[in-house]
């Protein structure tokens, strides 16, 4: 499903998200063997946060990064955003409520300059329009706000390669099937990481979107990337 574009792949991420919503959280611990937790604290440091600050998470799905920073900031303004009500219900029933807002990140609900920082997890990859996303999360950032993205990122062929691609199209999609009872949301994960910008690309189009101080890091044997930039100050 990797092929589909505009609004015909919206609706495929949203139903896709809609039904794994009650396993997602699982899915992520056990694809990842819990380094997750670890990589959504980074991003929360990365956003460089004032005890008072405004933050978005964008793509929220059941609140993880929002509820790492409120942890850590419980002075904070915070806005859990997601266009996949299922996964904000879920986030809610298990653990309680944040300030949860419907959004689409490609016409987010903000006025310009709103935010101190924007973070996101696994969001771009499903995006119908990368582009578009980075301009409105620059667009509703304040000056010198910071931007911060943890995603996949299509890993470097090298001599893992071969044990990465089966953890990608035979691991996660057995996981997936066995856990969240949907082998096909689970393949096209995989795909979506295989067919994603490469962390040099991504990171080109944050600074084609206006972002400076552009940088990210690798993890995961390079399958995943944390990308960090900031726009201009006033």
């Amino acid at each position: 499903m990797t092929h589909l574009k505009g609004q015909e792949r919206a609706r495929y991420v949203r139903q896709m998200f809609s039904q794994i919503a009650h396993r997602y959280d699982l899915m992520n611990r056990l694809m990842t063997a819990g380094q997750d937790i670890r990589w959504r604290r980074e991003v929360i440091e990365r956003a460089r946060l004032a005890p008072n600050a405004t933050l978005l998470d964008l793509g929220t799905g059941t609140g993880d990064l929002a509820r790492e920073a409120l942890r850590r900031y419980p002075g904070l303004r915070v806005a859990a955003a997601d266009f996949t009500l299922t996964m904000m219900r879920v986030g809610e029933q298990r653990h309680g409520k944040l300030p949860w807002v419907a959004a689409d990140a490609l016409r987010l609900p903000f006025p310009s300059h709103s935010f101190d920082a924007v973070v996101s997890g696994f969001l771009m990859r499903n995006v119908a329009d990368i582009s578009q996303a980075l301009q409105e999360q620059y667009r509703v950032l304040k000056p010198a706000g910071r931007i911060v993205i943890l995603d996949t990122t299509q890993p470097q062929r090298n001599l893992l390669w071969p044990f990465i691609w089966l953890h990608l199209h035979l691991v996660i999609p057995f996981l997936g099937g066995l856990i969240a009872g949907r082998r096909d949301a689970y393949t096209y994960l995989p795909d979506s990481t295989e067919k994603f910008l490469t962390a040099e690309s991504l990171a080109e189009g944050m600074r084609q979107a206006g972002f400076v101080g552009v940088g990210f890091r690798r993890l995961m044997f390079g399958t995943i990337a944390i990308h960090w930039g900031e726009k201009h100050a006033a």
